[in-house]
């Protein structure tokens, strides 16, 4: 079975072999542009509701249209190989619309899984899973906050950096 898909029909397949063989199906969605530790918790947390772990990523286009232009910092290509290569997460599906919901609608996962900061009626896809679960994160670190970061120790003048 491949580690990373873009096709709907091939997931749909993938999700019916799994059904058949009676796995509990998870799925999660996100960006996971510059991946860190509050990721990995959150994908661990994710699988321990089930016995397989469909993420749903962001692609660059979906990205640019959520975030800006100057998003994403890693190419989709390096995002996906990098989840795909984490324990917890058994396939990653990268979709280009800004939202999950046709994704979620093919999977009708057991467990929509998505982080405690949405709020239930804002989670897309919920009506097509057997029931969501929000998970507090453990870390207070974002992509966001790390090139936050990264600007303020090598961009300002006070860092001896350049402005960016």
């Amino acid at each position: 079975m491949p580690a990373i898909l873009r096709d709907l029909e091939e997931l749909k397949r993938v999700v019916g072999e799994l059904r058949s063989n009676g796995k509990r199906i998870v799925f999660t969605n996100g960006c996971f542009d510059i991946l860190h530790a509050g990721h990995a918790d959150y994908l661990e947390r994710a699988k321990g509701f089930g016995d397989f772990l469909i993420v749903g990523m962001n692609s660059d286009g979906s990205i640019r249209k959520i975030k800006g232009e100057k998003r994403p910092i890693v190419p989709e290509e390096m995002r996906a190989k990098l989840l795909s290569s984490l324990k917890p997460v058994d396939l990653v599906f990268i979709f280009e619309e800004e939202t999950p919901l046709k994704v979620i609608e093919t999977v009708r996962p057991d467990v929509l899984v998505k982080g405690a900061d949405w709020p239930l009626e804002k989670i897309v896809g919920r009506e097509f899973a057997g029931r969501v679960e929000r998970i507090p994160f453990r870390y207070g670190i974002s992509t966001t906050r790390i090139i936050e970061r990264v600007v303020e120790l090598y961009c300002s003048k006070t860092s001896g950096g350049t402005t960016a």
